[in-house]
């Protein structure tokens, strides 16, 4: 992904029989690799290819536009580039890693996965992945890091992966559907990212919308901005983990994503008129 990789090279090569005067020229087919690990490049980049890949948010944000529907892909997000189709692709958030899964070239006998992924709309082309299959394919990263070389285990890790997604398929082709907005998945990913910063373009990434269509759905359905979402939620999680008393107020700052203790005091204090200090002595005092 990150340079320009040929659907596939044809390398001239010489046969040689003892009985034969004239030489036949063979054609050699170097396919790519069934399974990548890429680190994208922080500018945006474009190529096309004869095959279709998966592509699976490992580590960081990027930014993909395939076939002109462009949409965040952060970890456990994933997108489907199909045959042919035009694409642009870069980091825009930390080190942006990636598992690319490149499918077989297109043919008659296409088993029905593909034809399924090849026949995807531009408004299904992106996905999120659930908890069970995220912790498996970073299972299977672990093995590939540790073998990059290792071309069985990238035929088994594409191997894996595609079963898992094959189990999911009617996911892929219905997440853009036009009533998307799903406050239960947006929870989920602010759970899952509460320690770090959670921006728009995120969450509404994580409901394949662009940013300004969510900022609109979630003003109207829940009365508030999103911002003021994240922050009633980081607030929230912090009141239990005072509660719980196993942590100081500086951890429970940091693993409520504040970025230092005095932010958290001030927003905490906006939203409850009191200071965490202050609501951990009330709470000691009546538990």
């Amino acid at each position: 992904m990150a340079a320009k990789t040929t659907p596939y090279e044809v390398e001239m090569t010489q046969s040689h029989a003892p009985d034969v005067a004239n030489r036949s020229l063979m054609p050699k087919v170097l396919l790519p690799k069934p399974a990548e690990l890429i680190t994208l490049p922080s500018h945006m980049a474009c190529h096309d290819h004869s095959y279709t890949q998966i592509v699976i948010g490992l580590k960081g944000q990027a930014e993909f536009e395939v076939r002109g529907m462009g949409n965040i892909v952060g970890p456990g997000q994933g997108c489907v580039v199909t045959s042919g189709s035009d694409h642009a692709f870069g980091g825009i958030v930390g080190q942006s890693d990636i598992l690319v899964l490149n499918m077989p070239t297109p043919s008659d006998d296409d088993p029905l996965l593909l034809r399924k992924l090849n026949e995807l709309t531009t408004s299904e082309i992106y996905f999120q992945l659930d908890g069970q299959i995220q912790r498996l394919i970073q299972m299977l990263v672990q093995e590939m890091q540790a073998s990059p070389d290792d071309l069985l285990l990238g035929r088994a890790c594409n191997d894996t992966v595609v079963a898992l997604l094959q189990r999911h398929i009617s996911a892929l082709a219905s997440a853009h559907k036009e009533s998307r907005f799903d406050i239960e998945v947006v929870d989920r990913y602010i759970e899952q990212h509460l320690a770090q910063r959670i921006s728009v373009a995120q969450l509404a990434g994580s409901v394949f919308l662009s940013e300004s269509q969510f900022h609109v759905l979630f003003k109207e359905q829940m009365g508030v901005t999103p911002h003021q979402y994240v922050l009633n939620k980081r607030v929230d999680m912090a009141k239990q983990l005072i509660e719980q008393g196993r942590l100081n107020l500086g951890q429970i700052a940091e693993l409520t994503g504040f970025s230092n203790q005095s932010a958290f005091t001030h927003t905490f204090a906006k939203l409850h008129g009191i200071s965490p200090s202050q609501y951990k002595r009330r709470w000691s005092a009546v538990s």
